[in-house]
């Protein structure tokens, strides 16, 4: 494996979730130079810089946000934000300094690493899901130096020709990590998710934007941890993008496919792991009009029991000011009507929140719904397992045991 031109400790997991969003204009990118590949002598994992302009740190930089916390695919050596440059990527996400630097442009970048990377990731989910001029314009220059791309917008870049001309000159690869299989190949729902006989938990929310799959994630890990085998769906482009073995973008399926596929990947992940657990990350919020894919989470996943993730910082849903946030015991009463399911935890997102005010909230919470709730980030891990453990008593052996 090779080694970056800095020293990269452990990721940290303890963070706020989301910041405020910022605006800010794009900046051109200056002449970029063309050092040598970023460890050709020696066996590694491939390497990313991520592109995240004016974004990083808030709402639209999700998927930056998420692979500087944790990637399992790719080595992260820099993120691209002019309004940041200088600043520790770690630090912005207010964890503990990771000696991931924030560079003004993609020369910038370059010249930090040493080298070209293996991969530049757009590290972004705007609305739109599409590129603008410039990032067009930006994608291709990482093309032309021969970096790989990976791409999870809507907006495909395989069946743009302008991009597909680009990448076949450079012999290089682009990953639409939206894209689904060809429309013969989806598949419809079939019932055989009762053939799944482990518990199934899904991780949903009161917004988009909030958090959880960084919760599910967490929870994965310290189930696994304390010798629980569970293993995690990805529903999303940035879960796939870090690594995520099992898993699709849903909100790229055509709805009359979303059961199936999903259904599909939690048998087909359930057959080849025989966990004890599975964990289904969840997308949008069940209560917002803007969003499908709790819907389509409930049914295709038929979740045992579901862990909901709240920000009671967060006075209105992100990207619709006119719209106030649920509160946790309205969306829990909508989840429980719409699905046969019940809720065993709330997590908070502890965004626009002192330590005091997450510790009142978390009391207060627990007294008026009766269930657990946890900082997923700032709290101590076990709380996690522990909501599992209350709902599912028939794994305290297993974690008694500490290993398999």
């Amino acid at each position: 494996m090779s080694v970056s031109p800095f020293p990269v400790p452990p990721r940290a997991m303890t963070a706020h979730l989301n910041g405020v969003g910022k605006n800010g204009s794009m900046v051109p990118t200056s002449t970029v130079p063309t050092p040598s590949r970023i460890g050709d002598e020696q066996e590694r994992v491939a390497n990313a810089v991520v592109y995240c302009e004016a974004n990083f740190g808030a709402i639209d930089g999700k998927t930056a946000n998420g692979l500087v916390r944790h990637s399992e695919k790719y080595k992260i050596l820099a993120v691209i934000d002019s309004l940041q440059a200088g600043l520790d990527a770690g630090v912005v996400l207010g964890e503990e300094p990771n000696s991931i630097p924030i560079c003004r442009d993609l020369a910038d970048a370059l010249l930090h690493v040493g080298g070209v990377p293996d991969y530049f990731i757009f590290g972004m989910a705007p609305a739109s899901g599409m590129l603008s001029s410039h990032e067009r314009g930006l994608v291709l220059e990482a093309i032309d130096l021969g970096m790989n791309i990976v791409n999870g917008l809507h907006e495909f870049l395989n069946d743009d020709p302008v991009f597909v001309a680009a990448s076949a000159a450079k012999n290089v690869e682009i990953i639409d990590v939206r894209k689904p299989r060809a429309k013969k190949d989806l598949r419809l729902f079939s019932g055989r998710i009762a053939e799944v006989t482990c518990p199934r938990i899904a991780v949903l929310g009161t917004d988009c934007a909030i958090g959880k799959r960084t919760t599910a994630t967490i929870l994965t890990r310290v189930l696994n941890e304390r010798g629980v085998k569970a293993v995690m769906v990805g529903t999303g482009q940035t879960g796939l993008i870090q690594g995520a073995r099992y898993g699709l973008a849903l909100d790229a399926v055509p709805s009359q496919f979303c059961s199936g596929e999903l259904e599909a990947t939690i048998v087909e992940a359930f057959e080849n792991e025989n966990p004890d657990v599975m964990i289904i990350e969840g997308q949008g919020a069940l209560s917002h009009p803007a969003y499908s894919t709790s819907s389509f989470i409930l049914r295709g996943s038929c979740p045992d029991a579901v862990v909901l993730q709240h920000a009671p910082g967060r006075a209105q849903r992100c990207d619709f000011e006119q719209m106030a946030m649920p509160t946790p015991a309205t969306e829990i009463n909508l989840i429980q009507t719409f699905a046969d399911t019940k809720v065993i935890g709330l997590t908070i997102n502890h965004e626009n929140m002192t330590d005091v005010e997450v510790d009142v909230a978390i009391t207060a919470y627990e007294c008026e719904l009766g269930i657990p709730v946890t900082d997923a980030l700032s709290g101590p891990p076990e709380r996690l397992a522990e909501m599992v453990m209350a709902a599912f008593p028939e794994l305290e052996g297993l974690m008694a045991a500490g290993a398999r």
